[in-house]
This record gives structure tokens, sequence and C-alpha cells, in this order.
């Protein structure tokens, strides 16, 4: 259980902040910029789930989607959890909190699972649509900045990175195109996809 007593350190007041292993290293490294990506995604969803609609009562599609949202959350910080604290050579299964492939699988499912009956797309969409999908494309983006955070510093230490950390991102961005899709679609109060016209303001 983490317990913060106090807020403060004035630690980082030399541009240095310390990785979950006791590591200080600059506030620009690689590593704090990937997990700090992360957690921007995190608020980014947080900002999606509070301007979600109270429409659909419990157990409705909206309240299953805020609900799935919130489990996310949760794994970004696991994802957080796993970048800060480098993977160190020989280490044991469990001795870190790392990305595990349940948590990749339940992603997977959710896609195909929201994808499924969505029309198929002939055109880009617009970022945009419902309040709720243009929060959720607004988080895609981040998480797309953060998969490419993480690559940079999966190149600089390939040995040190949990790979799933990589692909639950990857999936993650995925996801939330998805559910944008179904925030915008008719059975959830939107008008649907914002297409892109090629060229439609020259």
């Amino acid at each position: 259980m983490v317990r913060l007593t106090k807020i403060y350190t004035k630690v980082g007041d030399a541009g240095q902040t310390m990785l979950g292993d006791g590591k200080m290293v600059a506030k620009h490294d690689l590593r704090v910029e990937a997990y700090g990506t992360v957690d921007e995604a995190n608020a980014a969803l947080g900002m999606a789930i509070a301007d979600f609609p109270s429409a659909g009562g419990a157990g409705g599609p909206i309240e299953e989607i805020r609900s799935r949202l919130v489990a996310i959350q949760n794994d970004l910080f696991d994802v957080g959890a796993d970048l800060c604290v480098p993977v160190e050579p020989g280490e044991q299964a469990g001795a870190r909190l790392r990305i595990v492939p349940t948590q990749v699988e339940r992603i997977e499912k959710a896609i195909d699972r929201y994808n499924e009956p969505l029309a198929a797309l002939n055109s880009f969409i617009l970022p945009g649509g419902t309040r709720p999908a243009a929060h959720l494309h607004l988080a895609r983006t981040i998480v797309r900045r953060a998969e490419r955070s993480v690559t940079a510093l999966q190149q600089a230490e390939p040995q040190r990175c949990n790979p799933l950390a990589m692909i639950y991102l990857n999936r993650l961005s995925d996801l939330l195109f998805v559910l944008a899709r179904v925030l915008n679609s008719s059975e959830s109060g939107g008008a649907g996809d914002v297409l892109w016209k090629p060229g439609a303001s020259r």
C-alpha cells in the first residue's frame, strides 16, 4: 500500500527525481518522460470520465464504458509503476509490479466487442463529435505520445524495459479510438462519426 505523508520534499528542486528503485535521474530522463506521459494520458481519461453524461443509468452502455475507463486508469498507474522501475537482470516474476498478459488480453477483447457492431469506415474520422468522445480522442493522442516515449526508452535500454508496457499502450490507443466511435453512435446519443473530407477547405 502506498502511503503519502508529505506532498513536497524539495528533492527535485535541482532538476532531479527518484525512480522507483531509488536511483536519482534528471527530470527529463527518457524513463521519466515515458511514465510522465502515461500520467498525462491518465489525467485526460479522468477528464473524459468526468464529462460523461448521466443518461443510461446503472448497467447501461454509458455506465459500462465509464466503469471500463476507470479500470483502465488503474492499469495506467500499473504501467507507470512498471516504467519507473528498470527491469533488473534475472528479475523474478512477481518481484515487481509489471504489466502482465491478462491486462493486454482484456483490452483486446474489449476492442473486439465494441468494434464488432460499428459500421466499417470508408474515411478517416475527425476527433470530435460528442464531448466525451472528443475527450477520448484527446486521451488517445496522448497515449500515442506515451507510446513514442516508451519506444525511445526501449531503444536506449532494451534489456531494462517490460515489453508488455508498450504493447498495453498500443492496444489502449486502439480501444480509445473504438470507444470514441461508440460514444458518437446513435445508440449512445451521438450523430455518428465526423468524417474527414480530403481537400474540403481548399
